[in-house]
């Protein structure tokens, strides 16, 4: 049995695919699939269910990759340690963000940190919270960075910052003339609105109460898949979105004069570093949050916890 025939077994396990598997430990499938029947012949076990598709473990291969993992885990934390007492950082972090928060943070962040660290390989892959939490639960990623909060079993959430919530109001709309915004204000006809699985849009139905009103009787509906498609449709018809405040920071003039605040105290949505209980990188999530915390703007960093809105996972 070897460190990589358990690594084999644990990426057809979380890929449910032999090919994919293969793919992404960066070797054929004839050789993944051989390394797998050696370690089955070794243990007289049968661990995958090839006849369905996707591929599945068999009752007792899920028995043996809980084990695998640990194991994994266990090397991966010696190493780590190893490392550190050497004084050397390297190896790779894995993160999954959410597309409301990639825009505007990554750019933040990711250049100095690449800078300090340059030994340390960053994958980056933006995807939607409950893919987060599948892949931290898989192992597949290290960390993810989301709006919380969650309280998921066995998710670590560690808060970076609070970010307003603020109005996106186009010039033909009356709320337009005013100086600040109520949720009641806001006509749920002529709100833009994320597509569904986003949790800013979970958040913007909780703030506006939309649950409570009919939307059916619009004329015309659209979800869009970017904050950025938003702020184009209300600039360019009558209507009004809700944005994140890094969403607002690298406006021209012309588009700050769109934005209204909300009635203190303004709504806000919790940003977390969050990590599977079993994290094994802890030393390389330390940094990448310390340096998180240190290239966010100042506003930012002193917003309070107060009024923080509810986010819900879809389903």
């Amino acid at each position: 049995m070897t460190f990589t025939q358990l690594e084999y077994i644990v990426a057809v396990d979380s890929w449910r695919h032999f090919a994919t598997a293969a793919a992404h430990c960066f070797v054929t499938q004839p050789t993944l699939s051989m390394q797998i029947r050696k370690l089955e012949e070794e243990l007289d076990l049968v661990l995958f269910d090839r006849s369905k598709q996707p591929v599945v473990p068999t009752e007792t291969g899920l028995v043996i990759l809980e084990q695998a993992r640990v194991i994994l885990a266990a090397r991966d934390k010696l190493l780590e340690a190893v490392q550190e007492k050497k004084g050397t950082l390297s190896g790779e972090l894995r993160i999954g963000i959410i597309p409301t928060l990639a825009p505007y943070l990554l750019p933040l962040f990711v250049p100095p940190f690449t800078r300090k660290y340059p030994e340390v390989r960053l994958v980056v892959n933006e995807m939607m919270t409950e893919h987060i939490i599948t892949r931290l639960r898989e192992g597949r990623i290290d960390a993810g960075i989301l709006v919380t909060p969650l309280q998921e079993s066995g998710i670590e959430e560690n808060i970076l910052f609070y970010e307003e919530m603020m109005a996106y109001v186009s010039r033909r709309n009356q709320a337009y003339g005013k100086s600040y915004v109520l949720p009641q204000d806001i006509d749920p006809g002529k709100l833009w609105l994320l597509e569904e699985g986003h949790c800013f849009r979970s958040q913007i139905v909780n703030l506006c109460e939309l649950q409570k009103i009919s939307r059916e009787n619009a004329a015309f509906e659209y979800e869009a898949g970017s904050i950025e498609t938003l702020r184009r449709m209300v600039e360019l018809n009558d209507g009004i979105t809700i944005l994140p405040e890094l969403a607002t920071l690298d406006m021209p003039a012309a588009q700050q004069q769109l934005i209204r605040h909300f009635r203190k105290p303004a709504p806000m949505r919790e940003v977390s570093l969050v990590v599977h209980r079993n994290l094994v990188k802890k030393r390389l999530t330390d940094l990448l949050r310390e340096e998180i915390l240190r290239t966010i703007p100042e506003k930012i960093r002193k917003n309070k916890s107060r009024n923080v809105v509810p986010v819900e996972l879809p389903g």
